[in-house]
């Protein structure tokens, strides 16, 4: 059979098997049908053999690819994602990426399921990409999901991570070499801004063509933002001016009234209207940290010296006038053990899992600082995790990331 027969061809030559009740040679008609047509899974249309794979364990999807190509071409096609995302097969899992001199290592925390990490080791499937590309991943990297795949995207490389597969395979870097940059993912594609002295182009990444274009540009530059998405918005968040140099930060900057204006405000674009919204500040300043979106909301981490603040912001444009889009709220601060001091030296990203959020503490030992602040604290480690319960309105604490993920970048990803 044709690969390119549909639903229709398919539905036609099973009628045909069907014996005629008023032809008295049909059964024999029939009979030799049966003997000598043999209908196989690979003989399905597509929509047909995709209803099908769509329904097997996840276990399994690895094995499924390496059937033959269309097979493994119609796995990355978004009608069997959505197809199993219609029968209940997809699950929010969070990833932790770190890097060694020769693989990517993964750990993942199924919340569907247990809370406990599963640490995977891949390396690449092609030439395209060298162990010495791992070199500087994905500390100063910025990960997006789009559906089962991973973005990793580095200032002069991207790399693809299919979390079906555990393949690992080099994309097209972007078009400007950005540090600390804001990415997010918007309607399937991918937005970054930021990320150097004077980049002011925010540019479009489309997974199907491979390609990256610059579609506007910020009225300001930033470094250090952080990306985040909401009902077709890319919010480009926090983050501080460069100096003249561009090798560091401005020490007149960072003290200055603009620094502080960059260090606490989010500035929004609307992707399908191409066009920049009024920018928002957080309320109370500071300096964000760490920023996510979940479930309709921007959630916005902010460093005052010596404590943290956490704000909600509510991003859900599609709610209508009466939907309270760009109202903010304060609420639970995190509760990090005593010992943990908010410096330089502690990094934390947050990441949001359906309607929850995730902070991990993602750089800065802790036993190395009490070293030497000559304190000790037994059984203090780095990675913290803690997740924040929206209904409850309470905070909890998960597993520990696993010690060899370190300096890590994280993401959730459905899969």
């Amino acid at each position: 059979m044709s690969e390119t027969c549909n639903s229709r061809h398919f539905s036609w030559l099973m009628k045909s098997c069907f014996p005629n009740p008023n032809d008295n040679n049909s059964a024999v008609v029939s009979l030799h049908h049966h003997h000598c047509s043999v209908t196989t899974l690979s003989s399905l249309p597509d929509d047909l053999l995709l209803e099908c794979l769509s329904r097997v364990d996840s276990s399994s999807i690895p094995s499924l690819s390496l059937v033959c190509r269309r097979w493994a071409k119609l796995l990355l096609s978004p009608v069997f994602f959505n197809f199993r995302r219609h029968h209940g097969r997809l699950q929010h899992a969070l990833f932790a990426v770190s890097a060694a001199d020769s693989a990517l290592f993964a750990a993942t925390l199924r919340f569907d399921t247990d809370s406990i990490w599963k640490v995977s080791v891949f390396l690449a499937d092609n030439d395209a990409v060298s162990p010495p590309t791992f070199h500087g991943f994905p500390s100063h990297a910025r990960l997006s999901a789009i559906g089962p795949r991973i973005y990793i995207i580095g200032r002069n490389a991207t790399l693809r991570y299919d979390t079906w597969t555990g393949k690992v395979t080099g994309r097209s870097p972007m078009m400007f070499s950005r540090k600390k940059f804001a990415a997010a993912a918007v309607s399937g594609k991918i937005y970054v801004a930021g990320g150097g002295p004077k980049i002011t182009a925010v540019e479009e990444y489309d997974p199907e063509e491979d390609k990256w274009v610059v579609v506007t540009h910020a009225t300001r530059s930033r470094y250090g933002c952080i990306g985040a998405s909401v009902d077709g918005v890319f919010y480009v968040i926090g983050g501080l001016k460069l100096g003249a140099s561009g090798n560091e930060l401005s020490r007149a900057a960072t003290t200055g009234a603009e620094a502080h204006l960059y260090a606490s405000s989010m500035d929004l674009f609307d992707v399908e209207a191409r066009e920049w919204l009024r920018s928002r500040a957080v309320p109370g300043g500071g300096c964000v940290v760490a920023a996510c979106a979940a479930g309709g909301y921007i959630y916005v981490l902010a460093s005052h010296a010596v404590e943290l603040s956490l704000w909600r912001f509510d991003a859900r444009r599609k709610m209508g006038a009466s939907g309270g889009f760009g109202e903010w709220c304060r609420i639970s601060s995190p509760p990090l053990p005593a010992q943990i001091r908010v410096d330089s030296t502690v990094r934390f990203t947050c990441v949001g899992v359906g309607e929850k959020v995730v902070l991990v503490q993602v750089s800065g030992c802790i036993d190395d600082l009490l070293r030497r602040s000559g304190r000790f604290a037994r059984g203090l480690k780095e990675g913290l995790v803690l997740v924040y319960d929206p209904v409850a309105g309470e905070w909890s604490r998960l597993a520990n990331l696993p010690e060899m993920i370190r300096r890590a970048a994280c993401v959730c990803a459905e899969c």
